[in-house]
């Protein structure tokens, strides 16, 4: 496909049906952004048609174009057919779930922390001190944009922020790295871990493969710590589980199991005797 970048009349762009709806709360966001930057700071895309031009690739920008009253915007103009455009749109909209939870963590404490930079006066106790004056800024904050594209809350996003923000960067490769993906959820867990030292047996132990969660992890430092009784092991609650089935079933159902496994277990108490 061929393509070439050219501020285009904003009348001249149709909007065909969208994978993906527009946002208001994103338009919002990005009118923020706009004003901040002085303009837009990635063209959209668009496809050549036999009359003007169709939107391939960002429908919230030409939202907010058309809302400023904007003439023309800039676009990457490409020559290609609607299947192609179509690939192309959804690629776009799936690169955010190509995000590991631990690059997603990551970027977002980063943006956060930039954007905190920017705009010092949104930072907790400061905001509540200027809305009191009425000077705070007024439009949401980048966790209720995120919030509104990925679908989540923006607690959700702030608590993504909060674990990626626990991770240094060595430490996040490390997590990249580890033979078992880590979850949204042992990050959680590691961003509430207080102690360095802690927090540093935890990355270590799940980017080694020593513990399937963090949660679990915890646990062997806990242990290894005296805080702690050591964990079981997973033959001591496979046995736990068996003992406790054993116990609460009725005596027919013992019955019934020795008549299904009872030659099998024979041959396991002659295999102990042997032994």
């Amino acid at each position: 496909m061929a393509a070439r970048f050219e501020d285009i009349p904003v009348t001249e762009i149709a909007v065909k049906t969208r994978t993906r709806s527009v946002s208001r709360d994103a338009v919002a966001v990005l009118r923020q952004s706009y004003e901040d930057h002085g303009g837009f700071t990635t063209p959209i895309h668009v496809r050549k048609a036999k009359t003007g031009f169709e939107l391939i690739d960002g429908a919230h920008r030409l939202t907010l174009a058309r809302d400023l009253g904007l003439e023309t915007i800039l676009a990457r103009v490409w020559h290609c057919s609607q299947e192609e455009a179509r690939f192309f749109e959804t690629d776009a909209n799936l690169a955010l779930a190509h995000l590991t939870p631990v690059a997603l963590a990551r970027s977002l404490a980063v943006r956060h922390e930039a954007y905190l930079n920017l705009h010092p006066g949104t930072a907790p106790g400061i905001a509540g001190a200027l809305a009191k004056h009425g000077l705070q800024r007024t439009e949401m904050s980048f966790a209720e944009f995120v919030g509104a594209v990925m679908g989540v809350t923006p607690r959700q996003v702030r608590r993504i922020v909060q674990a990626g923000r626990a991770l240094m960067p060595d430490q996040a490769q490390a997590l990249e790295a580890a033979p078992k993906r880590v979850t949204m959820d042992d990050l959680y867990v590691i961003s509430k871990i207080g102690e360095a030292p802690e927090r540093s047996f935890v990355i270590d132990t799940l980017a080694r493969g020593g513990a399937p969660k963090a949660a679990a992890a915890r646990k062997l430092w806990k242990a290894e710590q005296g805080m702690a009784p050591e964990p079981l092991t997973n033959t001591d609650q496979t046995l736990l589980r068996l003992m406790d089935a054993w116990k609460r079933a009725p005596k027919i159902a013992r019955r019934r199991f020795l008549e299904e496994k009872g030659g099998e277990l024979q041959a396991l108490l002659d295999e102990m005797r042997d032994d």
